[in-house]
């Protein structure tokens, strides 16, 4: 009655862990992903080849007025979440004006 018991537990286990997928790599499936390109040994290397030249930007191109404003470098102060020394970070206060 003990062994029968026994056995009982341990094909309930084994049930149990196959259903859960515990012993799925024991158990190898057909591989469902397909191949990627980019990373097989023969794929080609991104940036080792040159638009073509009808769609290479111009660098001698004049730069029209209405594009300046928007291509001119930022030269304000850099943003920051840190109060520099002796400011206070939150200055929304009734009292702090």
């Amino acid at each position: 009655m003990a062994a029968a018991t026994a056995v009982g537990a341990v094909a309930a286990g084994l049930g149990a862990a196959l259903s859960l997928g515990w012993l799925d790599r024991f158990f190898p499936k057909g591989d469902a992903e397909h191949a990627a390109a980019d990373l097989a040994a023969d794929a080609g290397t991104p940036g080792t080849t040159r638009a073509p030249d009808a769609f290479r930007p111009d660098p001698t191109a004049p730069v029209p007025a209405s594009e300046r404003e928007g291509l001119r470098p930022a030269t304000g102060p850099a943003p920051t979440l840190v109060a520099t020394r002796g400011e206070m970070a939150n200055q929304t206060g009734a009292a702090n004006g």
